[in-house]
């Protein structure tokens, strides 16, 4: 592991001040994918800053959702009352996740900015554009089981791996980054990017913005909501490809539907076309298949890959007929 200096910082603005103008620094919260990068060697920053003391780990009701500081831990989050009632999706993500263990010193913020579980990006033998731009991506015609089937690109094939951040681009969440410019908002469904020809930028986020909170607006579809993992084991281990789905109900017709796919993409995949294709339709079998169906007409699969097209039709059939039955 390299040397790095560590500082912690005082509250949100003194942790900007800290990072800016310095490209060798890096923020440490929860630690919990950054210390095993620090000692694989994919992550080699200089300068540590601290901001697991900053006071952002409260839960707050607001007059039109719920504000989540970036630092109340991942355990904390899927425990609380109102996420589980409002917000089911969100709650069923964070346990999906990790372990309890890791669940216990994980962080909302630092859960968004997981980097790939690409075994290429950790592995620094090998040539990875992400992790070193120029240098090449060993996952094309290497060992591909796990890569993206959409959005990808020539340079990246890498998936995201946070449930989080899939259950938040469902229901529709804001990010809130401090910068040195002052406070922004940024939909969930925006804060991570396709690779492009730069697959080493994960999100939108420009060096040494800080998230300091996640809003969700309280909507109908979002109280009735589920997250499908599919995955090698029962746990501790990232989705192949995982399903959130939030659905409002006229009887059987959808009169709100939202849908964000894992295990697929660069970034938590919002399946428009397919909610589009559902609005206003009656749920049925046949309906959920065709609306997947069209939103897959852009995927590319390999040999190693071509699971996870029928994978994401079944877990999306299930996350929906969960909901149609009154179940999360």
């Amino acid at each position: 592991m390299r040397p790095f200096e560590y500082q912690r910082a005082d509250d949100p603005a003194h942790a900007v001040a800290l990072l800016d103008g310095d490209p060798d620094a890096a923020y440490l919260a929860g630690g919990t994918n950054l210390v095993d990068h620090l000692k694989l060697g994919v992550a080699t920053p200089g300068r540590l800053v601290d901001v697991r003391h900053l006071g952002l780990d409260e839960v707050e009701e607001t007059d039109d959702g719920l504000r989540v500081g970036a630092n109340v831990r991942n355990s904390t989050l899927a425990a609380h009352p109102l996420v589980r009632e409002r917000w089911p999706a969100v709650a069923r993500a964070l346990l999906a996740g990790a372990s309890g263990q890791l669940r216990h010193q994980a962080t909302t913020g630092g859960n968004l900015l997981q980097r790939t579980r690409c075994v290429y990006f950790q592995d620094v033998t090998t040539p990875c554009h992400k992790r070193e731009p120029g240098s090449g991506c060993s996952a094309i015609g290497g060992y591909e089981r796990y890569d993206a089937v959409l959005g990808a690109s020539e340079s990246c094939v890498a998936v995201h791996p946070s449930d989080l951040a899939v259950a938040l681009a469902c229901v529709d969440a804001q990010v809130v980054v401090l910068g040195r410019d002052g406070e922004r908002r940024v939909p969930a469904t925006e804060l991570h990017r396709l690779p492009g020809d730069h697959p080493e930028r994960d999100t939108v986020l420009e060096h040494g913005e800080l998230i300091t909170a996640v809003e969700l607006p309280a909507t109908q579809a979002a109280r009735r909501s589920t997250y499908v993992k599919v995955r090698d084991r029962a746990s501790y281990a990232f989705a192949l490809v995982s399903v959130a789905a939030a659905v409002e109900l006229d009887g059987d017709t959808v009169r709100d539907v939202r849908l964000a796919w894992g295990g697929v993409a660069h970034k938590p995949w919002r399946a428009g076309r397919a909610e589009a294709a559902l609005t206003a339709r009656r749920l049925s079998d046949d309906g959920i298949s065709a609306a997947v169906d069209l939103e897959l007409v852009a995927a590319r699969t390999t040999e190693q890959t071509a699971y996870k097209l029928p994978m994401v039709r079944g877990a999306t059939l299930t996350a929906l007929h969960r909901l149609q039955e009154g179940l999360q």
